[in-house]
């Protein structure tokens, strides 16, 4: 888990959770205009991913694993004793939601990107027969088919992402069936997430993530939030901060961040 420092005196902290097979250094460039902007930021890799791809190979982490790393990092977070705002992308989407309702840290607001609610890129069209047969299969290897060109219509960001570290995007069955059962509980419409103020925003031409799941799961949950926001960004992929329109979106980001820290009390300029 890394720290990065806000240039200057700073206004919050700022934890970062990554979606599956990425690794933190997809997001320096996001980084680095936090920072310029006055935040500082924590994050880490998910277990199984950047250097521990190295040894494994193979997604096979258990989402315990996941929710035990996102619980320290809000940790972290809070020894900075600043408002503290959550970025989850992807799979860090969902798993933002499942920490926050089980930890005790204070969190200012949540900012979801392309949240995993529900998928339409599965990994075969074998993944559900063979994970509903247990043991036997738990263990079988699955490609899930999500490529940097699913991701991004951006190919000068494809030089980004392809640092030292392989994409890897091998999963086991039960690693797949445990998504699917992560996913079912948190669009069950009798969980509610906190009361806290959330924005979600999607891509209108994602072909990962379920658009329209997100959306019926956003308008539910909003029946009890005191502040929420829902931003399409009608031309954008999957992975919004890596599109081409990433500045106006990292602003309209900033822009609720900021909003948030003068409900709060902050003078912000």
């Amino acid at each position: 888990m890394w720290k990065w420092e806000a240039e200057g005196q700073p206004k919050a902290v700022i934890a970062i959770i990554h979606s599956a097979y990425e690794y933190h250094r997809w997001y320096a460039w996001l980084i680095e205009k936090l920072r310029t902007e006055g935040f500082h930021i924590v994050m880490g890799d998910l277990p199984g991913h950047g250097e521990d791809y190295k040894y494994s190979r193979l997604h096979s982490e258990s989402f315990d694993e996941y929710y035990r790393y996102s619980a320290q990092l809000l940790k972290v977070a809070e020894e900075y004793n600043l408002p503290i705002f959550v970025i989850g992308n992807g799979l860090g989407g969902l798993l933002a939601l499942r920490a926050l309702q089980k930890t005790k840290v204070e969190v200012a607001s949540t900012i979801l990107l392309s949240p995993w609610i529900q998928l339409n890129k599965k990994p075969g069209k074998l993944s559900n027969a063979l994970s509903s047969l247990g043991k036997l299969t738990s263990n079988m290897k699955l490609t899930h088919d999500i490529t940097y060109e699913n991701i991004s219509r951006n190919s000068e960001v494809y030089r980004e992402l392809k640092g030292d570290i392989p994409y890897n995007n091998v999963i086991t069955v039960k690693w797949y069936h445990e998504l699917q059962t992560q996913m079912r509980t948190t669009k069950n419409p009798e969980v509610k997430i906190k009361n806290i103020p959330l924005l979600v925003m999607t891509g209108g031409q994602d072909e990962i993530a379920d658009v329209q799941a997100i959306k019926t799961w956003f308008v539910q949950q909003s029946k009890h939030l005191s502040h929420f926001q829902y931003r399409e960004w009608p031309s954008c992929y999957h992975g919004l901060l890596f599109e081409v329109e990433r500045e106006d979106i990292f602003r309209y980001m900033l822009d609720f961040i900021n909003n948030n820290l003068r409900s709060l009390g902050y003078i912000i300029k």
